[in-house]
C-alpha cells in the first residue's frame, strides 16, 4: 500500500507547492505558478477549493475517480483523501486554490454549518459545475485576494 501524505496546515500544503506561506491559516494560489501536485495520496487536515479552468487529468477522490472538467469547483474537507494519479498524462493548467485550516472559521456562523454544505462530502457524484458567469465572478474573487 502506498504512503498517505497528511497535509495538516496551509504550510505544509504551500511547502510541497513550493510557495510562501504568508499566513498561517488561509492561503490563495494561483497554481500555474506553484509545483506541480506530486503523484501520492493525501490525507487533507484543511479545506482546500480548487476552482479548475482547463481538463486537467484525473484524481482520486474517495474511492471514485474524479475527471475535472473545465469551470469546476472541488471541495476537499478535512479527513477526506485525494489522490493524484501516476502515469497519467497531465499539464500544468490556469486553476487556483483556496486552502484554509479549520481554526480558521471556528466559533463562526460558517464554521457551525460548514457540514451543511453537501459538496464538501464523498456522497456527492460530480463536482460543482460553473456557468460562465459564475467561473468569472469566482476567479475575479481569487484573484483579487490571491497571495502569490
Amino acid at each position: 500500500m502506498d504512503e498517505i501524505v497528511k497535509i495538516d496546515s496551509v504550510t505544509a500544503y504551500n511547502n510541497m507547492r513550493g510557495v510562501e506561506t504568508l499566513h498561517p491559516l488561509v492561503t490563495v494560489l494561483d497554481l500555474s505558478k506553484a509545483e506541480p501536485m506530486p503523484a501520492k495520496t493525501f490525507n487533507f487536515g484543511i479545506y482546500a477549493v480548487y476552482l479548475k479552468e482547463l481538463k486537467c487529468g484525473e484524481l482520486k477522490y474517495g474511492r471514485s475517480h474524479y475527471d475535472y472538467q473545465e469551470g469546476t469547483l472541488v471541495f476537499i474537507a478535512p479527513g477526506q483523501v485525494m489522490g493524484v494519479q501516476p502515469n497519467v498524462k497531465t499539464f500544468e493548467p490556469k486553476r487556483w486554490a483556496l486552502l484554509f485550516h479549520p481554526e480558521l472559521i471556528k466559533g463562526t456562523s460558517l464554521g457551525r454549518h460548514i457540514h451543511d454544505y453537501s459538496f464538501f462530502s464523498y456522497d456527492v457524484n460530480e463536482a460543482l459545475h460553473l456557468s460562465d458567469k459564475e467561473r468569472l465572478l469566482v476567479l475575479d474573487c481569487l484573484q483579487r485576494f490571491s497571495m502569490n
